[in-house]
């Protein structure tokens, strides 16, 4: 510590000590009253999910749709041809 000085080696005794000692604080206040904790936390929503849409067809429904839709394309392409 000699060769950082009186004046340096106590400054970086105090940056220790505020570093090591913040995190204990705040665990201690925070971890021994859990109403801090709820007080701090609690009016804030951190996950927020969307409202549930509408589930997708299943790959049945699927299939006789895209049935349907195809009866539905030939009857009018064979009524048209009648025309």
């Amino acid at each position: 510590m000699s060769s950082l000085g009186a004046g340096k080696g106590l400054l970086e005794v105090g940056k220790f000590a505020v570093y090591v000692s913040v995190p204990i604080v705040l665990m201690y206040a925070f971890a021994n009253n859990s109403k801090n904790l709820h007080k701090f936390m609690g009016g804030r929503s951190y996950v927020v999910y969307p409202p549930e849409a509408p589930r997708p067809p299943s790959p049945e429904e699927m299939r006789e749709m895209a049935r349907d839709l195809a009866r539905k394309r030939n009857s009018h392409s064979s009524s048209d041809a009648a025309m």
